[in-house]
């Protein structure tokens, strides 16, 4: 901690003398008819608006520097809360908001920044049905754990020049035209500073419009860098304590930890679990994402819960009607 302390010290003194300004980046947030969940970082970036810009490489999004415990103005339908960021300049903050069912836009102040507009999906506390979904190798093809392959991916090339999963937009869509007002989070161990471009993906490739649930990159007291797994069953049992009457659909794949993840879940949340859809990937896809994780490991033991598994969205599309959820 004392060697990033140091690090984060050095990057705010460089990027203050080169002249980079405070900025909100805003990201979609979700809560229901009495309390929202907000999500921004406010960081230090050049004056063109490099953090949120739509024509950034995946590297330029790590080059603004985060100010640290920022204080931050949110309004929500003509009421104003003050909060501050964290550590790492995150804002996830859960405010109290009358609001009705539906999509909202909140706006962020912070001194020395221009104000920044999130929108807000309210769910209606009653929702019966959502989706969880994971973004690396389910949405979109990255071969993610790869480390050179990962650096590639994440740092030099453009969201433009990714390769959507086939068939897994349309079969989203068709989930979620079946489940009318219900919620859908993309729920990634990607880092907050690729949240504009994961979202200029799924917007630029017919993804349904959702929230992402993304984390923060950097060393922790404990750890050099923070747990993917425990991030992911983290905000999975959060969901389920703020909407006790819903049914997940938890769509991943099987190049990393996403059945054992979801098999924990199922077996201690089957009554709000709807089913499990796990993307199979390639031969050559597994390879680069060093190994398959198989359905049949103790790990992966998900109790009554329903779990189909395919390599395309269409695959899996198929089997969800056969369960009557499309």
């Amino acid at each position: 901690m004392h060697v990033a302390d140091a690090v984060h010290a050095l990057r705010t003194r460089l990027a203050t003398a080169t002249g980079d300004v405070p900025t909100i980046v805003a990201y979609p947030g979700y809560g229901n008819t009495s309390w929202v969940r907000v999500l921004a970082r406010v960081v230090l970036t050049g004056k063109s608006g490099g953090a949120t810009s739509g024509k950034l490489r995946g590297w330029k999004s790590f080059t603004s520097v985060p100010i640290r415990h920022s204080h931050v103005e949110v309004e929500i339908g003509g009421v104003s809360h003050s909060v501050q960021a964290d550590g790492g300049g995150l804002v996830d903050v859960v405010l109290d908001a009358p609001l009705s069912p539906g999509w909202h836009t909140i706006t962020l102040r912070s001194q020395g920044a221009a104000p920044a507009e999130a929108r807000i999906q309210i769910i209606d506390p009653q929702a019966s049905f959502g989706i969880v979904c994971d973004i690396d190798d389910t949405v979109m093809v990255t071969a993610l754990p790869r480390p050179l392959l990962a650096l590639w991916n994440t740092l030099v090339l453009s969201e433009r020049a990714r390769t959507p999963t086939p068939g897994m937009a349309v079969m989203l869509d068709r989930v979620m035209a079946q489940h009318p007002g219900a919620p859908i989070l993309y729920l990634s161990t990607g880092a907050w500073n690729v949240a504009p471009a994961l979202a200029r993906f799924l917007a630029r490739n017919l993804y349904p419009d959702g929230v992402l649930l993304l984390t923060d990159w950097g060393p922790t007291k404990q750890h050099w860098f923070r747990s993917g797994r425990e991030h992911k069953l983290k905000n999975l049992e959060r969901l389920a304590r703020e909407f006790p009457s819903a049914r997940w659909l938890l769509v991943g794949d099987d190049g990393q930890h996403d059945p054992e993840i979801y098999a924990e879940f199922a077996r201690t949340h089957a009554a709000q679990t709807a089913a499990v859809a796990i993307r199979q990937l390639s031969t050559g896809e597994a390879l680069l994402a060093g190994g398959r994780a198989h359905e049949d490991s103790p790990m992966a033991e998900h109790g009554a819960v329903s779990w189909v598994s395919a390599p395309d969205g269409a695959g899996l599309a198929t089997q969800l009607k056969e369960l009557g959820l499309l």
